[in-house]
This record gives C-alpha cells, sequence and structure tokens, in this order.
C-alpha cells in the first residue's frame, strides 16, 4: 500500500498540536501537566439522535469543568485531538473493514458490512461516521503522544474509550478502537502499559487484541456477561501463552454498589499494579456503572470513580484517561467534570454534592460528587459472597503469576 497523506486537522479546530518526535523517556520529576482534549468539530454531527450514545457528553462535560475553573490554572491545558490516518488506523484494524465503513457513510452497506457489525442498532451508520469517528478516537492517540514526547504527565480524552470494536468489527457503539491504538503506540516506544477499565460493560476488544502480550497488563471491573452485554470477561479469562497472567477481569453482580466495587478494586487491582509495575496506567472512565443507567445494572455513585482515580494518581505514572459509556447523560457528564477535577488536581467540588442518582434526578446543587447511597440494601450479601468468589479465584491464577 502506497504512504498515505498526512494527516488532517479538523478545520474548525486551531492548529496548535505540533508534530511531536517520538519516543522520548518520561520525567517523573516534570511537575503534572495536564492536558483535556477537545474541538469543537466533535460537539457537530456525530450519532444519530435515536442512539443512547451521546456525542454531546463530552463538550458537555468540558462546559461544566470550564464554568467551575477546572481548565486553568498554570499546569492544565487544552489541547485537541489530531484526526487518526489510515496508517495509524491500519496499525490495528483491517483494511477491507475501514473501506466498508467509508463506503456504509456514502449508502452503500452491503451484507459483509452488516456482518462487520455497521448498520446495526448498535452502530448505525451516519453522515460523516468515518471522519467523526477517526478524529474522537484520534484524541486519545494525541494523549498518548503528548505523554511521551514528555509535554504531559495526564491527559483526558472524554470523547474515546471505543473498546468493543475488533480489527475487522464495529460493536457496541465503537467503530474504531482508539485505546488498542494508543497502547500499541506506547508499547512500541518500549513502555509497560497497565489498562484499567471500569466501564459497567468489558472491554472485549482491547482484552482479545492483547491476549497473548504481557507487556500490557488489562484489568477490567465490569458487570457480569451474566446479565450484560457483551457477555464475556470471566474471570477465568487470564490471557494465554506469554499473556497467561496479564489478562484481569473482575465481573461484578448486577446491584454493585460503591463499597463492593471499591473493595474488589483494592484486592484485584491495586496488588497487580504495583506487582507489575507499569510506565503509563491508560484508564476507560465508563459512567454506565452509575445508578440508573439505563443500559447498565450497577448501583454505583461518581464517588467510586474519584476514589479510584485518586489511587491511580498516588501510584505516581503518567496517566492517559477516555470516556466510554454512559447513557444517562446529565450524571455521565457531572462524572467527568468531577473526573477531571482529580485527574488535575482541581478543588474538592463533592462536599456538598446533592441530586443526580442519589435522588434519581438530574437536579443538583453546589457540587459534582454524588450523595452516598446505602451499603445495606436487598442482596448485598449474595453480591459480597459472589465477588468474595471472584476475588478468590483471581488470587489463585493470576496474583500466583506474579508472585502475589
Amino acid at each position: 500500500m502506497g504512504r498515505r497523506p498526512e494527516r488532517q486537522r479538523p478545520a474548525s479546530c486551531l492548529n496548535r498540536i505540533r508534530l511531536l518526535q517520538f519516543p522520548a523517556m518520561i520525567d517523573g520529576a516534570k511537575p503534572r501537566k495536564c492536558v483535556f482534549l477537545h474541538c469543537p468539530e466533535l460537539d457537530e454531527g456525530g450519532y444519530p439522535e435515536v442512539s443512547p450514545f451521546s456525542t454531546k457528553r463530552a463538550g458537555m462535560a468540558r462546559k461544566t469543568a470550564m464554568s467551575m475553573g477546572l481548565l486553568s490554572g498554570a499546569d492544565v491545558l487544552e489541547d485537541e485531538p489530531v484526526r487518526l490516518t489510515r496508517d495509524e488506523l491500519e496499525t490495528f484494524h483491517a483494511s477491507r473493514y475501514l473501506d466498508a465503513v467509508k463506503a456504509a457513510e456514502d449508502g452503500e452497506l452491503t451484507p459483509e458490512a452488516f456482518l462487520m457489525g455497521l448498520g446495526t442498532p448498535d452502530c448505525p451508520v451516519f453522515k460523516g461516521m468515518y471522519d467523526y469517528v477517526s478524529l474522537a478516537a484520534g484524541g486519545t492517540l494525541t494523549g498518548a503522544r503528548l505523554i511521551l514526547s514528555g509535554e504531559a504527565r495526564i491527559t483526558f480524552n472524554p470523547s474515546g474509550g471505543f473498546h468493543h470494536a475488533g480489527p475487522d468489527k464495529a460493536s457496541g457503539f465503537c467503530y474504531m478502537n482508539d485505546v488498542v491504538i494508543a497502547i500499541m503506540e506506547l508499547a512500541a516506544a518500549g513502555k509497560r502499559v497497565l489498562f484499567l477499565d471500569i466501564d459497567a460493560h468489558h472491554g472485549d476488544g482491547v482484552q482479545d487484541a492483547f491476549y497473548e502480550r504481557n507487556d500490557v497488563m488489562t484489568v477490567s471491573l465490569h458487570e457480569s456477561g451474566k446479565t450484560l452485554f457483551p457477555g464475556t470477561g470471566s474471570e477465568g479469562d487470564i490471557g494465554a501463552g506469554p499473556g497467561k497472567g496479564f489478562t484481569v477481569n473482575v465481573p461484578l453482580p448486577a446491584g454493585t454498589r460503591d463499597d463492593l466495587y471499591r473493595d474488589a478494586f483494592e484486592k484485584t487491582a491495586l496488588p497487580l499494579m504495583g506487582a507489575y509495575e507499569p510506565d503509563i496506567v491508560v484508564v476507560e472512565i465508563g459512567m454506565d456503572g452509575l445508578s440508573g443507567d439505563p443500559l447498565a445494572h450497577l448501583q454505583l455513585t461518581n464517588n467510586v470513580h474519584a476514589d479510584i482515580l485518586e489511587s491511580l494518581l498516588a501510584f505516581g505514572r503518567p496517566i492517559l484517561a477516555t470516556g466510554g459509556g454512559g447513557y444517562d447523560v446529565d450524571n455521565t457528564v457531572r462524572g467527568w467534570a468531577l473526573a477531571w477535577s482529580v485527574l488535575s488536581g482541581g478543588e474538592d467540588h463533592g462536599a456538598i454534592g446533592m441530586g443526580g442518582v442519589m435522588l434519581e434526578n438530574t437536579d443538583w446543587f453546589g457540587g459534582l460528587r454524588d450523595r452516598t447511597l446505602s451499603q445495606d440494601y436487598p442482596g448485598r450479601e449474595a453480591a459480597e459472597a459472589e465477588v468474595a468468589q471472584v476475588v478468590e479465584r483471581l488470587k489463585a491464577t493470576v496474583f500466583a503469576v506474579h508472585g502475589l
């Protein structure tokens, strides 16, 4: 295949990102430069209005963060995603699949394209689909490169997190797997990467991409596939060949609340992170685990997301963060604004948070954090026993690989 043209920047985005030279050493002594990635073009077009996946969420989260003073300061910057080129997409995706995505948006939806997942209720065809998704996904690779260059320690692309897409298949609102493409670039630069997925849905596309590798560890806390799409992510799936023990799944029962979720994270992800000692942490901050989300069945508040991010920051490694699921738009927007507040070291805007998942509405006053939900609820004992079994199985399999 011939050389593709240089990457194209969207016309409506300012031309502020210079070409970077990679790889570069990461200097842990540098200040925590935090970069929020977004541009006006991502607020235009996007998925059809009938789709549960709202592309307005990222821009709304940015607006909330801006209104609360979370996008200003010496070490807090905004930058723009750079659209993925064809060459960059082909580091993971099959050429014939990318051709099918481009053809589908022009009205050519073949039976083969349908078998690739295009034109389904989850992955509808829409005008400008190829360019829109390659821009949204491009923000994650942009963030990875800013970290590799040493220009940032923390980056957040709320428009990213398409963790279900496969090399030749669209799935679960995901057409181009930005997470895989960014991790591949980080790994190619010689970095050990830990991918932590706290979306309610199992990140099957990312898991499959690295299932036989040991330079990338994937850790997914998600609602069990027994009750939620895509039906994968058993604790028995631990990798294969050289990658055995480097895939970690923590399936959680429907109805799981903050305390059990936090306990599972602390007993699995934290010790494994310490044993693996990654150079960079990539985290998908899906908000579909929040109580009341119409497409999932966990019962979390955004406090648990904030607490997990605090733990990642305490680990002291650069962080590349993405958005992900979240189908109650207002709760998702508030959750991502809170996540950015934590990542960027902003003030604690949670002291008097009200509304959201606590009051089962979207009215909130004076804060970003949800009020806590009762941890004493019907079915808690059964859920606690199920989570304990998952943790013990992982200790008997994955932990043994890492000497824990």
